[in-house]
């Protein structure tokens, strides 16, 4: 449904000025006093009044803001780039206040093979609270005090003064380039000052944010904001000019042959170092050579963020002696950096199974640091991913497409301190939306399986904890504060369908038995959207999957249903089982590995999974391990992926996938003995 124009800034000014003469000839002469518009209070009204008020087309103004923000305000919480409001307004020293956390833990182990265990020093890892875009970029807030009057505060809190803040920066920039400036301009000759908003420091990444804006402006769009006001964008066919481009002076990325990114993504080379640290040729860094997918299929493409700004997480990924991970994505404009061909393994998921059957994306952001992920950041990830999905056939699903919070440990030893990024703000639907993958129902209540997909908006559940310690297993004392309560992909898991039942108990980080919280980092009691989980049962407003051998119950009322309803395949222990093991990586058995390579023990973890559960099938793997562990191959068996009689069927066990060994499950249809 197309809603009708709103009146424009100036039509109000003209209606205000006729009031005012029409009362002036019927009372006589008054005081004179400044003749003003009242304020807009309906959002798309005070983008109209904006663009009237700086002389910016109206479709070239919501064009960028939803390139920046979906027109969301994330109401007083700013971007992992610092940006604020509907328009992005960038205040880095603001934000900068807020140190980052080290992008790995103490005693961490970022290889995930406990065979060869990697150490890295946290207070030599750590990614500074800095970056190395130009200040301009960071500090568009400045600019639009200097242009519009307003206070910083009111910039960074009130959507329509956020909004004419970034109406005045895109009528600045356009006078800069030398170009006219008019409300009823043709957006087409705007090509140049779009670019230059989106704060990039390279051509090509300017380039590809304006085009994603004139393509919207193609496509339209309409959508009910974080706040409630329904904003549309009228689709508009402009071929724009783009002339304006390459007078910004921006510099021209590397994009060397071979370049493992799609046409039209911003994208540079900056590799990560394969060197040999010492004379012993198992000390070397920061990544492992491969030969895939011809050696061994890539499976996973693994989501992280960085926990710290680009630039300095870039720099860690530069240096030979720490860990290394395929791409690093920046917030402010969506631009990428490749370290790592596809065809090598990085160390970054902390699980070498899953290391040696993945790609690694590094997100720039925080998990809990109350910052949101751009549009931007999102629209270049989900090219990437798409790209390298349909290159490397990875089902476009979330039992490939992964967070580095769904990586299981490798030991019973390891969960506890495995990683929980991208964290319960990442927007899962939105982004599957974006790769042309989105959630959708492929069943009914009989089906036996569930999809979580809540509504991202206005599920927010009410964590604690943003801001206050580093990841890891939370201990807070005191207690924790809350977070801003804000969008989210997590639902929440209870032991009975109340929401004062206690959550569930994550054996892995509470072996006591006692609830997990809801603290920001303690996801043991949380299912995430995409994910998919065989129903347990359905008690009137409240569902009830099998998470970590037992029954978890999530709200899911019909009225505003949180997930939807699949069809697929589940596992359940065979006849005459009472348990089975559950392990965190797909290992071949002993007899597999030929002689002078070590054994890699089939370990399980804590979990078990007991006869009359059921679990959701995410695949069928052979058991295999990739054995690199010297610098230049000279280790028997170097380089060569071990298969064994072993066959593993991954399910999702809980947050994180897990794996278990297919002759200890049955693998039936989810519809067969699903609850009635």
């Amino acid at each position: 449904m197309h809603l009708s124009p709103p009146p424009s800034g100036r039509r109000m000014l003209l209606a205000a000025a006729v009031a005012a003469a029409t009362a002036l000839v019927a009372t006589g002469p008054v005081a004179a006093e400044p003749l003003t518009a009242p304020p807009a209070t309906d959002r798309q009204e005070q983008y109209a009044a904006a663009a009237a008020e700086y002389g910016v087309p109206q479709s070239v103004l919501l064009g960028v803001s939803y390139l920046e923000s979906r027109w969301d305000t994330h109401p007083g919480q700013p971007s992992t780039s610092g940006g604020y409001g509907p328009m992005h307004l960038t205040d880095a020293q603001h934000v900068l206040s807020t140190p980052a956390s080290g992008h790995v833990d103490e005693d961490e182990d970022p290889r995930g093979d406990d065979s060869r265990p990697l150490t890295l020093d946290p207070a030599t890892a750590s990614a500074p609270a800095e970056d190395a875009l130009p200040q301009a970029s960071l500090q568009t807030l400045d600019a639009a005090v200097a242009l519009t009057g307003l206070a910083e505060e009111t910039l960074r809190t009130d959507a329509a003064a956020n909004i004419r803040g970034g109406a005045a920066l895109l009528a600045s920039y356009q006078k800069e380039l030398g170009a006219p400036v008019g409300a009823g301009t043709d957006p087409a000759a705007w090509y140049g000052a779009v670019a230059r908003y989106s704060g990039a420091d390279t051509e090509d990444a300017a380039a590809a944010f304006a085009d994603e804006v004139y393509d919207q402006l193609s496509l339209g769009a309409a959508r009910t904001t974080d706040d409630g006001q329904r904003v549309t964008l009228a689709a508009t066919t402009v071929t724009p000019d783009q002339s304006g481009l390459h007078k910004l002076g921006l510099r021209r990325a590397e994009r060397p042959d071979g370049l493992e990114c799609p046409v039209r993504l911003a994208c540079e080379w900056i590799p990560a170092p394969y060197e040999q640290l010492s004379a012993d040729p198992g000390d070397y860094g920061n990544h492992d050579l491969g030969n895939r997918p011809a050696q061994q299929k890539i499976e996973y493409i693994v989501i992280h963020d960085t926990e710290g700004y680009f630039r300095p997480s870039v720099d860690l990924v530069k240096r030979a002696d720490y860990l290394g991970w395929h791409y690093t994505l920046r917030s402010v404009d969506g631009y990428v950096a490749q370290h790592i061909k596809a065809k090598d393994v990085g160390w970054h998921a902390g699980n070498w199974y899953v290391n040696a059957k993945s790609i690694g994306l590094e997100h720039e952001g925080f998990a809990g640091h109350g910052t949101w992920y751009t549009e931007a950041m999102y629209r270049a990830s989900a090219k990437l991913v798409r790209h390298l999905a349909l290159r490397f056939q990875i089902p476009l699903d979330r039992q490939h497409i992964i967070g580095h919070d769904n990586v299981p440990g490798t030991t019973a030893g390891t969960v506890a301190g495995m990683h929980w990024d991208p964290g319960p703000y990442w927007d899962w639907s939105h982004y599957f939306d974006l790769m042309k993958a989105p959630f959708h129902s492929t069943g009914t209540p009989h089906t036996g399986l569930v999809t979580i997909d809540p509504d991202f908006a206005t599920n927010q559940p009410a964590f604690t904890g943003c801001n206050q310690q580093p990841p890891g297993v939370p201990k807070p004392t005191p207690p924790a504060a809350p977070c801003p309560l804000r969008g989210s992909s997590a639902v929440i898991l209870r032991t009975a369908p109340s929401a004062t039942a206690p959550l569930v108990n994550d054996l892995g980080l509470r072996p006591n038995g006692t609830p997990d919280t809801m603290y920001i980092s303690d996801h043991g009691a949380r299912a995430s959207a995409g994910q998919t989980y065989a129903l347990a049962d359905i008690q009137g407003d409240w569902t009830a999957i099998w998470y970590l051998n037992q029954k978890a119950w999530f709200y899911n009322p019909a009225s505003a249903p949180t997930a939807k309803w699949a069809n697929g395949f589940v596992v359940t222990p065979k006849a005459g089982k009472s348990t089975i093991p559950v392990y965190g990586r797909a290992y071949p058995e002993r007899a597999a590995y030929p002689a002078g390579v070590p054994y890699q023990t089939i370990s399980p973890l804590q979990y078990t999974l007991s006869a009359g559960q059921r679990y959701a099938v995410g695949g069928v793997l052979p058991g295999e391990y990739y054995r690199a562990v010297t610098f230049d191959g000279s280790a028997p068996g170097d380089w060569t992926v071990i298969r064994g009689e072993n066959r593993y069927v991954q399910i999702q066990f809980g947050h994180r996938v897990m794996f278990v060994n297919l002759d200890d499950v049955q693998i039936l249809p989810a519809s067969v003995g699903a609850p009635a």
